[in-house]
């Protein structure tokens, strides 16, 4: 086989709101199991919306943005549902930034012939396919970037803004996550931001560059989000898998705490999740472990045990539907950390 024949069918992602899925959600609710949870979950996330004074945080791990659900995260931005955003650096890198430079990601097979991928460089995520030729452009990208930035420390959240920036001139396919959230004024922080193509792109900067190059500052990245926490005082969570992005974000309670300041664990949680509870992994911890530690408050939490994929649409569209969105007063965190407004936190 050829590569095109591989690369034939690119996924699309799904348009929450093209279609109105609160029936579903209203008859999930009088339902059992992952049904009626994937409602409480929806409630939650709206009641999230709602709330005039509570700061939503997004967490996004796992390969979902891939898999079709971008758009949903970029609707999230769009219709001020989310006022900051953790992620995986694949997840806005490889994924969102990836396609807004015009590439795409294709319907593979899980049981392809790996091999014979390779030698195509192709990529395989699960059953998605990915061209990794492709991919070395966007990493050069980033190197580009780069390239052009004062050679300093910055905090992840600081250089996915100049993406953002990048994207406003350069994109090939609007309404990226990472472009809308420069838009909009909302972070994005990636805690782990190498660990992915920004990585290649940052280590080819670090050689060419010699002495004068940028460094990515984690540290920095919690400090960040401690002080969005201590502002905004009321947040809530809203997690797709677990692992970097959902821990950062319960950690920055104990960073407050550890400052000395008085922040209040993160009051309303949802996550997503098909990780087992039983192996103490940190992506598994249940919200009630976590109120353990003093992160989460455990009286308004939701867990839901299910791929994100095939509840995440209707979750979204549900609240979209509602329209409560379009009340919401924007946070703008991105200014506020920038020192020019923005974080307001209404009486």
């Amino acid at each position: 086989m050829k590569k095109t024949d591989y690369l034939r069918w690119p996924i699309e992602h799904i348009d929450i709101t093209s279609f109105d899925a609160s029936p579903v959600i209203n008859g999930m609710r009088r339902m059992a199991f992952t049904a009626r949870d994937t409602a409480k979950a929806a409630d939650i996330l709206q009641a999230m919306i709602k709330d005039p004074q509570c700061t939503n945080i997004l967490t996004i791990a796992g390969s979902t943005s891939a898999a079709g659900c971008m758009r949903i995260y970029g609707d999230m931005v769009k219709y001020n549902m989310v006022d900051v955003i953790v992620a995986t650096g694949a997840a806005i890198v490889d994924m969102d930034f990836f396609e807004a430079m015009g590439f795409r990601h294709y319907q593979g097979d899980s049981a392809a012939n790996d091999r014979e991928l390779r030698k195509l460089y192709i990529d395989r995520i699960y059953d998605v396919f990915i061209d990794e030729r492709e991919l070395q452009q966007c990493d050069l990208t980033i190197k580009e970037i780069a390239d052009n930035l004062e050679p300093r420390p910055y905090s992840s959240r600081e250089f996915i803004r100049e993406m953002g920036r990048y994207l406003t001139q350069h994109a090939v396919k609007r309404d990226s996550i990472v472009q809308l959230a420069f838009e909009q004024d909302v972070p994005i922080f990636c805690p782990a931001f190498t660990d992915s193509s920004a990585g290649f792109g940052l280590v080819k900067h670090h050689a060419d560059s010699r002495h004068r190059h940028i460094t990515i500052d984690s540290i920095r990245d919690l400090s960040e989000l401690t002080r969005i926490k201590v502002a905004a005082h009321k947040t809530g969570l809203f997690v797709i898998g677990g692992g970097v992005p959902k821990n950062f974000a319960q950690d920055i309670v104990i960073s407050a705490e550890i400052l000395g300041y008085v922040a209040p664990k993160h009051e309303y949680a949802v996550q997503i999740s098909v990780a087992d509870v039983r192996d103490g992994a940190c992506s598994s911890s249940t919200f009630k472990e976590a109120s353990s530690w003093g992160k989460v408050d455990p009286t308004i939490e939701q867990m839901v045990f299910a791929e994100a994929t095939s509840v995440l649409p209707l979750i979204i569209s549900y609240v979209y539907h509602q329209g409560d969105w379009k009340h919401r007063p924007m946070r703008a965190w991105g200014s506020f950390l920038n020192g020019s407004g923005g974080g307001e936190r209404p009486e």
